[in-house]
């Protein structure tokens, strides 16, 4: 009965860490489209974003990530017997990839956050992607765990991330043509 309680809450938390992670990047897109405004625009956009990727980023998205984590390890602990399945290993390595890529927006938030714009909207917006990906990864790889279904999954999922570039293309010649 503790383990469904308790995986409950991880899968909660889980799901507020990615949607603040799917958000955070969608504010610095935003942030970065408005620093390249003219004048008084530029500086009311910028301060705006600033305050919202500031409370999405410490009220939510941080908070997210620890309690999830936290979570997780609880779980591991009332099952460890999970540790030594593949499919628990490889979802290992996906969440890792995940905490990168959250400390990557972090990196990102404390540059934007101080004016110090290093990216192009361009590249944020195919940034953005990189969470869809392991969170794709990670859930086939729960709802599967199966061996051979996890590695067709995980080959799945490297199709998917090459389509999401390929229309990111095909969005970005629409939109300058436009």
């Amino acid at each position: 009965m503790e383990y469904n309680y308790i995986k409950s809450l991880h899968l909660i938390f889980v799901i507020t860490w990615f949607a603040g992670l799917f958000y955070i990047v969608r504010l610095f897109v935003y942030q970065i489209e408005a620093f390249q405004k003219p004048s008084p625009d530029k500086e009311i956009l910028g301060a705006q974003f600033k305050i919202m990727a500031k409370r999405l980023w410490y009220i939510i998205t941080w908070p997210s990530m620890i309690l999830a984590i936290l979570f997780a390890v609880w779980l591991l602990a009332l099952r460890p017997f999970y540790i030594t399945d593949a499919w628990m290993q490889v979802k290992l390595g996906f969440v890792v990839a995940l905490i990168i890529y959250h400390i990557k927006c972090h990196m990102i938030f404390k540059n934007l956050q101080k004016d110090n714009v290093q990216y192009t909207s361009n590249f944020m917006r195919i940034f953005n992607e990189g969470a869809t990906i392991i969170l794709f990864a990670i859930v086939f790889l729960v709802i599967l765990k199966n061996a051979v279904n996890w590695i067709y999954g995980t080959l799945g999922i490297l199709v998917f991330s090459i389509l999401i570039m390929l229309g990111f293309k095909l969005y970005k010649r629409i939109r300058e043509k436009n």
